[in-house]
């Protein structure tokens, strides 16, 4: 009898047992990620597509076929081990989309005529029989070996660190997903049907795909790039700033950073206006969740991307991973509204409008979003040998369409108005819309509650980037000590503007250097004033004050300097 020696550890990831000391795909150790050592969920994946035919699995020649691209990441839930989401493995090793869940989906985009006739019905009216459907659906393949790139997807919690009051952000956890697979379909019938009839049917299932497919839809993953959605609102951005890095150090911009914060603004704007539950169930609705019996959402997102590039700053140990990016953000309405329900579609609309506007006049996406980009606006951060972090990011209007339209705030007397007629004032009436009364009295007690006694808005015109004021208060001193009666004024590493650290704490300021785009008439189009673009910015605030020492000194310097900041709103 030949004995192995350390049996136990050959036994491949896949066939262990979810528990310590065997096989945690759910779980990122630090410690491994430091040494460089592969996470459980990596070695599980390498694993796996070793083992894989390099070829996939062929419909038959009954099967009527069909492929789409996905524009970003899709992940299902095979369901079959506890605590972590990954795809179902089906024939040659191969991941697939089930074809119950296409079915599924199927289903909730047809007319109840078109579920009898294609999908069947489990009981008749006169005898209890289930009635079967014309199709069957046989689920969709990846077309090529490509899908086997970049399979571990990182998930970090954010919204109760960065809106309510957590200390500190629960961590990353592991799942495994594709990256922007171009998928093949599967339908066949029992009958023959002609060319008009099987267009109908794919039409059908285009209009189930355009609400995305998978898991975690809401946040952005499984969106189709051919899709039947209609637009209820489109517009194009540029941004730069740190990307993201999956668990082998592979950067990557990722798409749904753009949908989780304008959510997280919406929690925000609906947090000041009632309670929390309340809230919480408005975002929910808008954006899809998982709370309760859980809800699709109304909006779907969708960004194509025109132009990027993935690149690295910095050296040594402050070398960080950046993105430079271009593209057209378009927000989906996943459900029609009937006729009778149009106004909810137009205010649907002004709401989308107005957070996506709002993000991206207070602040930005993605890592770091609360910070101007260091590189443009305080390049003497990294003078000198010593080195320096990547802090910040920046983004801005692109195209004649979103610089005519969408830039709705061009001088610093109209941010209030914004605020108020655009955004609080739509959420407003939505809620009433939905049913709710709107309660200042009894808003969520949130740190980054939307209320006018928790937030205030400062901000200055600047020249140009080099007038850029504030970026260096949160590195050094705002106001120098001056004799006995003047002590030094900083917010460094303070509850103003948080900390890393044992108890790591998000701040309570955002910093936003603002384009300024101003529009000059022009004599032949008088309708079709001429786009100018400047070297100006809106330099803005946007503090949630505490009752620190460090933030009442602040509030004091801000207030008595008044060739400097001006209050814009807040009170």
């Amino acid at each position: 009898m030949v004995k192995i020696p350390d049996v136990a550890n050959k036994v491949p990831m896949m066939f262990r047992a979810q528990s310590a000391g065997r096989c945690q795909l759910q779980r990122i150790i630090p410690e491994r990620k430091k040494n460089q050592e592969p996470q459980d969920a990596e070695k599980w994946a390498s694993e796996w597509i070793i083992k894989t035919y390099p070829t996939p699995p062929k419909f038959g020649d009954n099967v009527q076929s069909r492929r789409y691209t996905l524009t970003w990441r899709f992940v299902t839930n095979s369901g079959q081990d506890d605590g972590i989401i990954r795809p179902a493995i089906g024939a040659y090793g191969w991941p697939y989309y089930p074809g119950s869940s296409m079915k599924g989906i199927f289903r909730s985009a047809c007319t109840p005529e078109q579920i009898q006739h294609y999908c069947g019905i489990e009981e008749s009216y006169r005898g209890g029989d289930c009635i079967p459907g014309i199709l069957r659906f046989h689920g969709g393949y990846p077309i090529d070996s490509s899908w086997q790139h970049n399979l571990v997807d990182i998930v970090h919690p954010q919204q109760d660190w960065q809106v309510k009051d957590a200390k500190k952000s629960v961590g990353a956890f592991a799942l495994i997903s594709l990256s922007a697979p171009e998928l093949e379909f599967g339908i066949s019938s029992t009958i023959v049907l002609d060319d008009q009839e099987w267009k109908e049917i794919w039409q059908i299932w285009e209009k189930a795909l355009s609400k995305g497919i998978g898991c975690r839809v809401s946040s952005g993953y499984g969106q189709v790039k051919e899709t039947s959605s209609p637009v209820i609102y489109s517009c194009h951005l540029h941004g730069r700033g740190m990307a993201p890095t999956l668990l082998n150090n592979e950067a990557e911009f990722r798409p749904n950073m753009l949908r989780g914060t304008i959510r997280s603004h919406a929690l925000r704007i609906f947090g000041g206006l009632t309670n929390a539950d309340t809230a919480q169930y408005l975002v929910q609705q808008l954006f899809g969740g998982i709370n309760g019996d859980g809800a699709v959402g109304l909006l779907g997102m969708k960004f194509e991307t025109t132009s990027i590039k993935i690149d690295q700053f910095g050296k040594s140990n402050y070398a960080a991973p950046t993105y430079n990016v271009e593209g057209k953000l378009s927000w989906l309405l996943t459900q029609n509204f009937p006729k009778d329900q149009k106004s909810q579609k137009e205010l649907l609309e002004k709401l989308i409008k107005g957070l996506t506007r709002f993000a991206m006049v207070l602040g930005g996406f993605g890592k770091s979003w609360r910070r101007a980009d260091h590189r443009l606006f305080f390049p003497q951060y990294y003078d000198g040998e010593e080195e320096k972090s990547l802090i910040g990011c920046h983004w801005s209007w692109r195209g004649e369409r979103s610089l005519r339209y969408d830039v709705r705030v061009r001088k610093l007397e109209k941010i209030g108005q914004f605020i108020d007629q655009e955004v609080r004032q739509v959420a407003i009436d939505w809620m009433e819309l939905q049913g709710f009364t709107p309660s200042t009295e009894n808003c969520a007690d949130w740190r980054e509650a939307w209320h006018p006694e928790r937030v205030q808005v400062w901000g200055r015109l600047a020249r140009e980037a080099e007038d850029c004021e504030a970026v260096a208060w949160l590195h050094q001193a705002y106001r120098s000590k001056m004799g006995k009666y003047v002590r030094e004024g900083s917010i460094y590493k303070s509850s103003v503007t948080g900390f890393v650290g044992k108890e790591t704490q998000i701040g309570r300021l955002w910093h936003r250097m603002y384009p300024v785009v101003g529009l000059k008439k022009d004599r032949d189009h008088p309708n079709q004033p001429i786009i100018v673009k400047t070297p100006k910015f809106l330099e803005l605030l946007t503090l949630f004050p505490d009752d620190s020492r460090e933030f009442e000194d602040f509030l004091h310097f801000l207030k008595s300097e008044q060739k400097m900041f001006e209050l814009l709103w807040g009170k």
